[in-house]
């Protein structure tokens, strides 16, 4: 029951906030040109629900650097200062307004992650695909880029099997406050290797 209503509430904001934030977009889309360049949105294939593929939408936070044989650099010799204070403010994120409009994405759920994970999931990592996955999600409010991969999954299966309107509304809420405080706004540990790693 909850999941319908959930999914009406995803379409009436996200379509609420796209209009609101449209000067927004607007502006941190000739930010980000200026600063990094074209193409303005970074594309990715991510698993949603039921291990569904689609293309998630950020604005893009890195420079297109490469080397001498016309290779891209590694990521964080491709993060400039703006780019390190873009992604703590989360607004690097706005896009995926458009995702959760679509329906690839909730509001909040468990991060959506690279296609290549799917396999080295067990089975009980799986049900992290039994909902959409989210803009923000338990696992984000709580610790983040300090938990190991085993942790996070361990969370978002919790979610996954005790999610709620209240529940939902505490990520909420503390999303805000983690975002204003700019706490663990990063979550790159790294690719994940199995659960063997």
């Amino acid at each position: 029951m909850y999941k319908s209503f959930k999914r009406l509430l995803d379409i009436v904001f996200s379509s609420l906030f796209i209009i609101l934030f449209s000067p927004i977009l607007i502006i941190v889309s000739l930010i980000v040109r200026f600063n990094l360049g074209s193409p303005i949105i970074f594309t990715q294939e991510r698993t949603g629900m039921h291990e569904k593929t689609f293309t998630v939408y950020k604005f893009r936070s890195m420079t297109d650097e490469r080397d001498e044989n016309g290779e891209l650099l590694p990521n964080e010799e491709r993060m400039t200062k703006f780019s390190k204070i873009f992604r703590s403010t989360s607004l690097d994120e706005l896009p995926e307004l458009f995702n959760i409009l679509k329906g690839d994405m909730s509001f909040i759920g468990p991060r959506p992650l690279l296609t290549q994970y799917v396999e080295l999931y067990n089975e009980e990592q799986r049900k992290r695909h039994n909902v959409r996955p989210g803009l923000t999600s338990y696992t984000a409010v709580n610790g983040r880029s300090t938990l190991s991969w085993q942790k996070r999954f361990e969370m978002d299966t919790w979610y996954v099997e005790n999610m709620s309107f209240l529940l939902d509304l505490k990520i909420l809420i503390k999303t805000f406050i983690v975002v204003f405080k700019r706490e663990n706004t990063t979550s790159d540990r790294g690719k994940f290797q199995g659960n063997d790693e």
